[in-house]
């Protein structure tokens, strides 16, 4: 795994020992931000189940201002650290140690704005539709922002969550990678 393009570029990121941990491959990676390239630059990225923080990494490489990584696993965490550290991203970098529910409080409590979200959570166990409900009640998501959820192709997401609208879905082997947006009127 590594980052694909920009200021580390070609960069390899430390991988878990174990799959525990299921990273998002380099295609569907690549896809993604050929996808959200025009919201990254100074971006606001919130990078939910960050696993090895591959998605929010790569996006401080190509012209995020700003990553918030959030994990309950120890050994995420660590690795996140230790990336942040071996790409030099550290100080545009910040790491939440907690369930990804009491870190969007968080980020709430911080008046976080967020231009893109990326949830990646262990597959087919409902996390995205909860996480995706938070990010809405707590308004997280600035009104241009957009949200990346990676999830099992066969998992059907709704087309809608409070003010979220699903505007696009893509798939990729057995990934499916779903686009969420703010509706316009609130």
């Amino acid at each position: 795994m590594r980052i694909i393009t920009g200021k580390v570029r070609g960069h390899k990121l430390i991988t878990p020992k174990d799959w525990d941990i299921r990273p998002t491959s380099d295609r569907v990676k690549g896809s993604i931000f050929n996808i959200i390239q025009d919201y990254l630059y100074d971006a606001i990225v919130v990078d939910l189940f960050s696993g090895t923080g591959n998605l929010g990494i790569e996006a401080l490489s190509r012209g995020a201002k700003k990553a918030y990584f959030i994990d309950a696993n120890k050994e995420s965490i660590n690795i996140i650290r230790k990336n942040l550290y071996n790409t030099n991203l550290n100080d545009m970098a910040e790491i939440i140690h907690d369930d990804v529910i009491f870190a969007i409080n968080k980020l709430a409590i911080k008046n976080v704005q967020a231009d893109i979200i990326f949830i990646d959570p262990p597959y087919k166990q409902g996390l995205s539709q909860r996480a995706l409900q938070d990010i809405a009640k707590k308004n997280i998501l600035n009104d241009l922002g957009i949200i990346i959820v990676e999830h099992d192709k066969s998992e059907k997401l709704p087309e809608q969550i409070e003010s979220l609208i699903k505007f696009r879905k893509k798939d990729y082997g057995s990934t499916g990678v779903s686009f969420y947006e703010e509706r316009e009127e609130k």
